[in-house]
């Protein structure tokens, strides 16, 4: 007991850390486990039974969530490329130019970061009917939706990357006699492209989990999300661990997959 003590003394932010952690994903295992839940003959859902592979066999086997996910999917990287593009131009905007109102676009920035959002999905609603939209509610309107409230989060998330970036590094390529394109293309995105693609992970996650401003301006289209609380008053149907699973794994391997790029080009730029 003493070595073990001293050994958590030693180690006792790792130790910690590791404990978040494990207490955070834990819901994740749990999702895991359950796609392998044979419940055909059961009215526990929520209990595991037996294993079985049908549920990863036979993913689509419930009418209609495979057209609710690809529905979710669409929109998420559609609203993701739009978000992506006008946010990372407005972060641009505010961090390397000097104009008029500044400061109160920095604050109607994050307005929408800091609105419920039961408040913004009315608001839209509003807008959309006021527009005469409120007959054509669907993929389009959710699209609209989903860009609005993705937006934010990528302008602050790119303006962070930005406001750390040293101006010096371009200067420098310019005295080297890079234009301002060459410069911009060679050195800036470079070093800001990881803020970017961090931007672009965050709105599609908001995109494809979000319920409350989908269901009040979505109309007859179904995404995922609606589709499991549709399910939900009957049962969620195995296949929701499935797919969850799935998305975790790939958010996982893409994570993974970027912390060994990153260390492999610092090991180089060592090397060098």
């Amino acid at each position: 007991m003493t070595r073990i003590g001293s050994f958590i003394g030693r180690h006792l932010m790792l130790t910690l850390g590791l404990l978040v952690l494990l207490y955070m994903y834990i819901p994740n295992f749990i999702v895991a486990l359950m796609s392998f839940n044979d419940a055909s003959e059961s009215r526990n859902l929520y209990q595991f039974q037996s294993f079985t592979w049908d549920n990863w066999l036979n993913p689509c086997e419930p009418m209609g969530m495979c057209e609710s996910l690809r529905v979710s999917i669409s929109i998420g990287l559609l609203a993701t490329i739009f978000a992506t593009i006008l946010g990372t131009l407005a972060a641009f905007a505010l961090v390397r130019h000097r104009f008029e109102g500044r400061a109160t676009m920095n604050l109607m920035i994050f307005l929408p970061m800091a609105t419920p959002e039961i408040v913004m999905g009315s608001s839209l609603l509003a807008l959309f009917v006021a527009a005469g939209m409120g007959g054509q509610l669907g993929f389009g309107t959710i699209l609209i939706a989903h860009i609005l409230f993705c937006l934010s989060f990528v302008v602050v998330t790119v303006r962070s990357r930005l406001s750390g970036l040293d101006s010096n590094l371009e200067q420098a390529a310019m005295d080297l006699y890079a234009n301002e394109w060459h410069a911009f293309w060679r050195v800036t995105f470079p070093l800001v492209f990881p803020g970017i693609l961090a931007a672009a992970l965050l709105s599609f996650s908001l995109s494809f989990d979000d319920f409350i401003i989908t269901n009040l301006n979505s109309g007859q289209t179904v995404t995922f999300p609606m589709f499991v609380w549709g399910a939900a008053q009957r049962g969620v149907p195995m296949q929701v661990n499935v797919i969850g699973t799935v998305m975790f794994l790939a958010a996982l391997a893409i994570v993974i997959g970027g912390e060994v790029l990153n260390r492999r080009r610092a090991r180089l730029q060592a090397a060098k």
